[in-house]
């Protein structure tokens, strides 16, 4: 049977007084029943409830509630327990009280995630297929760090030590200055980018931040900027031509940016890389500017034959904030990234770490590492590289065979994506509503975009699709294409 909650009883220091009384008992009982008429009809502590709290036997709480029912204060109901007697006065409230409703902002409309389309082909998904992830291998590590004696019953707040000085070492070897000191692990980079955004500060005190980032930009990341309250401008990046520098300037010198955040490889939605040469551009105008830079460079390690392009922070030095992240390459539910940033920010932004999450749950961190320690990602990598490179050699050839002469794409190389344009006379929302009408979907996200989208196509996921999946996908798209 179903049972209401109980009336919580406070003694306040009476219990400090020596041992509680039946008389004690009925006195607090009593001042707090006559006291509000709100606890009318609702039912007394359980005896053993009671006397455990008071330290009482349980004699002692019956005695008490004995004398509360004599004195006409409580009712017993068909065995159900001991309730406060409403006053002969008492009216029965209408309604529940309603407590005023707390303001949020409007964050727009949830999209539909990946496990709601997963009877159907998402054609635009950034992630991988998971076929091609290493979870044997992620719980292998996990078994083994479960039995490990040495793990830390707490979390660290920086993050698990023995992971930020593998994760420095990896750095290294790849050009970039790292210590263990100067990595936040985080909730993959979309953390690293709030903890950033919480502490960022205007030009000074009175003056509110204002940052800058590509358009089109991460959506994610565009929201998460005006959801704590940053102006941000957009810098127009076209996939087929790369970034519009002379415009990046002229936003430069209007707006005054006291941030600009950038994905140097494979950037969402285009699936764009910047040149070494537009990297070093870049540097330049913020050295013109007076702007930091913060760099999301999550995709870097998602080019075939192990190589890596020279990225912001290996140009710019230590003062570029480096983000990164193993999510999409090892297990999207691990939720696993870093910051990098350096002796003069990396405490502000540890102690927004602990603000705002207090720490990562440890046995995951260990798990990474393991996985790290015994060289499984570079084994995955390799693999992963060969898999992708098919896949991306596949969509290519698809692209040509079924997409109309008037659509253009981009070639990354590498990556999860590729940007597909198409002619502006093509009215996307049909297209997107026609193809989801046959179980495949693409992304028409206008809200990626400052302003009137100047770019007018979709991201393609030629990662997370095997080929006869993206076959067909790209075949009806080709087909919507042509008759739209």
């Amino acid at each position: 049977m179903e049972r209401s909650p109980y009336l919580r009883l406070n003694f306040g220091g009476e219990t400090s007084k020596g041992r509680m009384t039946t008389e004690h008992i009925v006195s607090v009982v009593r001042s707090q029943i006559l006291g509000s008429t709100g606890v009318s009809g609702m039912r007394l502590p359980p005896v053993r409830v009671l006397a455990h709290q008071l330290h009482v036997s349980k004699n002692t709480v019956q005695a008490a509630y004995e004398e509360l029912k004599s004195q006409g204060l409580v009712t017993s109901q068909n065995r159900q327990g001991l309730f406060v007697t409403p006053p002969p006065d008492f009216q029965e409230p209408t309604g529940r009280a309603r407590v005023p409703t707390v303001n949020v902002k409007d964050l727009g409309p949830l999209e539909v995630s990946a496990r709601a389309r997963r009877n159907g082909i998402n054609l635009s998904s950034v992630f991988i297929d998971p076929e091609l992830l290493p979870s044997d291998k992620i719980a292998s590590c996990l078994r083994s760090v479960l039995k490990s004696p040495g793990l830390s019953f707490y979390s660290d707040y920086q993050g698990y030590r023995p992971l930020r000085e593998k994760i420095a070492e990896r750095l290294r070897r790849r050009g970039i200055e790292a210590r263990a000191e100067h990595i936040v692990t985080t909730v993959g980079s979309q953390q690293g980018l709030d903890l950033v955004c919480r502490v960022l500060r205007g030009a000074d005190d009175h003056t509110p931040p204002v940052a800058a980032t590509e358009n089109p930009a991460y959506h994610l990341g565009k929201l998460l900027f005006e959801l704590n309250g940053i102006e941000l401008h957009g810098l127009p990046l076209h996939p087929l031509h790369g970034a519009d520098l002379s415009a990046w300037d002229r936003t430069f010198s209007e707006k005054k940016p006291n941030l600009v955040y950038l994905t140097s490889n494979y950037q969402n939605p285009t699936g764009y890389s910047y040149s070494t040469q537009e990297l070093l551009e870049i540097i330049r105008l913020s050295e013109k500017h007076g702007f930091g830079i913060v760099e999301d460079d999550w995709g870097s390690d998602m080019l075939s034959f192990s190589e890596f392009r020279p990225c912001l922070r290996a140009l710019g030095g230590p003062n570029v904030i480096y983000l990164n992240s193993f999510t999409k390459k090892l297990l999207p539910s691990m939720r696993l990234g870093y910051l990098l940033a350096n002796e003069e920010r990396i405490e502000a932004l540890i102690r927004a770490k602990r603000v705002s999450a207090s720490g990562l749950p440890s046995v995951v961190e260990a798990t990474l590492f393991e996985f790290l320690d015994r060289g499984y990602l570079d084994s995955h990598l390799k693999q992963l590289h060969n898999e992708l490179d098919k896949r991306y050699t596949a969509c290519l050839g698809l692209l040509r065979a079924h997409m109309p002469k008037e659509v253009r794409w981009n070639t990354p190389g590498g990556g999860p994506v590729l940007w597909l344009e198409v002619p502006q006379n093509i009215d996307l929302d049909q297209v997107q509503a026609k193809l989801q009408a046959k179980n495949v979907f693409i992304s028409v996200r206008a809200a990626s975009f400052f302003g009137k989208p100047h770019l007018h196509g979709i991201m393609i996921g030629y990662a997370f699709l095997n080929t006869p999946q993206l076959e067909k996908a790209l075949d009806l798209l080709g087909r919507e294409l042509r008759s739209t």
